[in-house]
């Protein structure tokens, strides 16, 4: 049996391995050997050649984060097929739109999740639905049960996939827009995971954790790929009712060395109180990524979490997932930056006159990588504005320092256009969290009948019983005697919760559309 593909690909020169080490683990309890990874991958693969899947066919992959979402996700790989990993918070509307998009013709959904695509079954271009049982919830009637009993753990005999081929859509979130369906080739995937393997000086000792949920690129192609490239340990955490004393106990159990965490998430860490850093004795890398970590946390670290490394990322799914980090030692330096490039990327500034910006000069982000995408599902018009000569234009904002740090200072299509003056969200919310008193803030424009546009400041106190009013005096105070009169808010909301979405990031969308009047109802506390 042939145990030496991990990451299916052109390039055969990849260590072997021990094929009785640990491959997959589920928080830190369910595992999974290389070689029992590997027989499961077969039987999958088995499963789709007899449904009928050929080379260049898309399968959905509608499943909550399991070891069988990783293993379908390399058996789809192995056969040539493209896989399309499904959001699990869709609405059935949301998902009909992919399905008819992508063209899937299989799809593995979780019992949970029959709610979601029952009402959407018959007007999509599935033809075999493949159910696996998630807790209580039952099985629909018209679905197939997985079920890998019968079939052959021996390797299929099939060509491989060539480099070029596309082994996966991504759907991007479509705040501008209907979802486009980033197409990752084979090759995109390798580069991906040996430019970070390479940054983050993986070895086959490496066991990496990720937090967020398989759909995203985030959670799969940040770190936890790389580990399974170098015949390391990915552990994959359950979905649902994650909290911070499940992360500390996975890690704790699987001896995670590199996590994956959303700023958020860090912050619980190191908010803790009764913190045990035994239980985290295994642990040498957080990377952070969907946000920058405020400056009170890059101190925190050290004297929380003595001896780790904390590192803040910067991507995209069309640009290879992550393109800069800013690394450990500059985090005090340069608090508000996503760092540099990691090996084998470029970033450049543009100007809307299409050329470069100058050192600190914003600018649109352009990154250039192998592992960049390329190209859009069927999007030619939306595929020639993104992809240009190689590079892909992320959209973001931002400025490259002197020293050649890059800072990120707002959405091309976020910045606020206030009294003939531009605003760029990101620099007033950099400020702003510098405050002690608040836990998170987010920066978003609101119709203003004189200047067209003003920022309305969304914040999350730290103390959640604070007095708004006080808080709002202290953070105007705070915010006029750092930025100019223009960019500071003109309104402030403060709330419980900032929305997120699954790649951690705040969801601007929604926030425009709650405060677009704020002489309506008020949905929190607005002052």
């Amino acid at each position: 049996m042939d145990i030496n593909w991990i990451v299916d690909s052109p390039f055969e020169a990849l260590p072997v391995g021990d094929p009785h080490k640990t491959a997959l683990s589920l928080d830190g309890r369910e595992s999974l050997t290389y070689e029992q990874f590997h027989e499961r991958r077969n039987r999958y693969a088995q499963l789709l050649l007899e449904a009928g899947v050929q080379r260049g066919d898309r399968v959905g992959i509608l499943l909550l984060n399991s070891l069988d979402y990783v293993i379908q996700y390399f058996a789809i790989a192995h056969i040539g097929a493209i896989a399309v990993r499904l959001n699990f918070r869709l609405s059935p509307p949301e998902l009909e739109y992919i399905l008819n998009d992508s063209g899937c013709s299989v799809v593995f959904f979780h019992s949970s999740r029959a709610d979601q695509v029952a009402p959407i079954r018959e007007s999509v271009p599935v033809r075999r639905w493949f159910c696996l049982l998630d807790g209580d919830a039952p099985a629909p009637d018209w679905v197939e049960l997985v079920d890998l009993s019968g079939l052959s753990a021996d390797d299929v005999e099939l060509p491989r996939p060539a480099g070029s081929d596309p082994v996966m859509l991504m759907y991007t979130s479509g705040t501008t827009g209907q979802p486009k369906g980033s197409v990752w080739t084979h090759d995109n995937s390798l580069w991906a995971a040996s430019n970070q393997a390479n940054k983050l000086r993986y070895t086959p000792e490496t066991v990496t954790m990720t937090t967020g949920p398989l759909y995203h690129a985030g959670a799969f192609e940040t770190m936890f790929l790389s580990a399974l490239l170098l015949n390391g340990t990915g552990v994959v955490t359950s979905s649902g009712g994650i909290t911070i004393e499940r992360i500390i106990g996975a890690i704790r159990d699987a001896g995670v060395t590199h996590i994956l965490m959303y700023p958020f998430a860090l912050y619980d860490l190191l908010r803790k109180p009764d913190l045990d850093v035994a239980d985290l004795a295994s642990l040498r890398v957080i990377m952070a990524g969907g946000d920058l970590v405020q400056p009170w946390a890059l101190k925190a670290v050290d004297e929380k979490l003595p001896g780790v490394e904390l590192l803040n990322a910067y991507g995209l799914t069309e640009g290879g997932s992550v393109v800069a980090v800013l690394d450990h030692e500059y985090r005090i330096e340069h608090p508000g930056s996503v760092g540099r490039p990691i090996p084998l990327v470029q970033i450049r500034t543009m100007l809307p006159t299409g050329e470069p910006a100058e050192p600190e000069e914003v600018g649109e982000i352009w990154v250039r990588s192998p592992a960049i995408s390329g190209v859009y599902w069927n999007r030619p018009r939306d595929s020639a504005e993104t992809f240009v000569e190689g590079w892909c234009r992320t959209g973001d904002l931002g400025r490259v320092t002197q020293d050649g740090f890059l800072q990120l200072t707002g959405r091309l299509k976020d910045m606020i256009r206030s009294g003939g003056e531009n605003v760029y969200p990101a620099e007033v919310e950099g400020v702003i969290s510098e405050h002690p008193d608040i836990a998170a803030v987010a920066l978003v424009a609101v119709p203003d009948a004189k200047f067209l546009e003003v920022g309305c400041a969304v914040v999350k106190p730290a103390d959640p019983e604070s007095d708004h009013r006080e808080l709002e005096d202290a953070l105007r105070k705070f915010a006029r005697e750092r930025m100019a009169g223009y960019k500071c808010p003109r309104h402030y909301v403060f709330v419980d919760e900032i929305p997120l979405n699954a790649a951690g990031k705040v969801e601007k969308k929604v926030l425009r559309e709650r405060y677009a009047s704020l002489g309506g109802p008020p949905q929190e506390t607005v002052r």
